[in-house]
């Protein structure tokens, strides 16, 4: 995770959401669907975009069946973001396709390739940054500007290296040593190069090991306003 995705994914769906009669941005479908199931998040479909209350696919009534013909006749942008399983994918898109009018859109993020091989129309991959670009990238937020300084310049190669073009990584890293001594920045690297295989998580646990007491207090509750 990490690469952006989701924020491509939203930047897509408001550029382009006033084309359509109806929209919604189904967030975390992942999260969403471990803990209601599946059958939730179907009921939801019509219930979202057209206004309605929840509908029960397991038990139709009229209103589910009202619903369902209204969507036919509307022209819809659906994000469907963060699927993690064909069987979601089956389930959410596949089996309602033809709820939706002539000219709907419908999008699917997911972190494996292999979720969207059936029931989608074109796939795009998203690229992880190049080195100008997450040199940028780190920069802007480790020093508020595009470039680093001559003195932070080797140090900055080296951490853009470990986070291996992923903006969320450089981003994390960047606030992170931001306004930092050249000492600490050696002992950030020193932790980058200690583990083998470096991940989104460790650059986070990194991040928020080097954090105060009453910051990491404020890290967490940030973290479980958000979940």
């Amino acid at each position: 995770g990490g690469v952006g995705k989701t924020t491509i994914a939203k930047a897509v769906f408001k550029r382009n959401l006033a084309q359509f009669e109806s929209y919604h941005f189904f967030a975390n479908v992942r999260e969403e669907s471990e803990k209601h199931g599946s059958l939730h998040l179907q009921s939801e479909l019509p219930s979202k975009i057209c206004g309605k209350g929840n509908f029960n696919r397991r038990t139709p009534n009229f209103g589910f069946t009202y619903a369902t013909s209204r969507l036919s006749r509307k022209k819809a942008l659906i994000v469907l973001d963060d699927v993690n399983s064909s069987m979601q994918l089956q389930e959410l898109l596949v089996d309602s396709r033809h709820l939706f009018g002539q000219g709907s859109k419908i999008i699917v993020t997911s972190r494996d390739r292999q979720v969207l091989k059936n029931g989608v129309d074109e796939i795009y991959e998203v690229e992880r940054l190049d080195h100008d670009e997450a040199l940028q990238l780190f920069s802007v937020n480790a020093f508020s500007q595009n470039h680093p300084s001559q003195e932070f310049m080797q140090l900055s190669k080296s951490v853009i290296y470990y986070a291996k073009g992923n903006p969320l990584a450089l981003k994390v890293l960047g606030c992170f040593l931001c306004e930092k001594r050249k000492q600490e920045w050696e002992i950030a690297l020193n932790e980058l190069r200690r583990t083998s295989n470096v991940g989104i998580k460790n650059i986070l646990r990194l991040s928020y090991d080097g954090l105060e007491t009453e910051d990491k207090e404020i890290f967490l509750d940030i973290a479980c306003f958000q979940t």
